[in-house]
């Protein structure tokens, strides 16, 4: 086995590249790409320069995925933008400080308003049905919610 270790080609670098790109095809969630591309320059390193010895193969491997695995993440990193809609995809965070009418009293605790076409459940002090409450907090899909004076 360490025989075959010391006398790879550029055909077994490339090879492993071509694997490791293909399993991150199947969802490695980009772990594997850096270290496929890594590869493949290896292989095509050890293509140009078919005398380069097997240690400088795996130290280049080694760097090489290194390098671009960090390049990668800091180029995510100073990508990453802070969204202009903070409340998306968190339904209910958009009804917080708007007013609605009580649609069934809240008994022990819990109510229902409708919002647009939807009904939720509310949380909050025993009001009668009609009444004008403001939506104030979310806890899950129940929203916490006051009377308005």
């Amino acid at each position: 086995m360490l025989d075959y270790l010391q006398q790879l080609s550029y055909w077994n670098w490339l090879a492993l590249g071509t694997l490791l790109l293909i399993l991150e095809v199947f969802g490695a969630g980009g772990y594997l790409l850096w270290v496929g591309l890594a590869a493949a320059s290896v292989g095509v390193l050890t293509f140009i320069f078919p005398e380069l010895p097997w240690a400088w193969q795996y130290i280049l491997f080694g760097l090489l995925s290194i390098l671009t695995a960090v390049f990668w993440w800091r180029r995510q990193r100073s990508a990453a933008k802070p969204s202009d809609q903070p409340g998306l995809n968190q339904r209910g965070s958009e009804l917080q400080g708007r007013q609605f009418i009580l649609h069934e009293a809240i008994v022990d605790g819990r109510g229902k308003i409708k919002a647009g076409d939807s009904l939720w459940l509310v949380s909050g002090p025993d009001l009668p049905a009609g009444s004008q409450v403001r939506v104030i907090g979310q806890n899950g899909v129940i929203l916490r919610v006051e009377a308005c004076s």
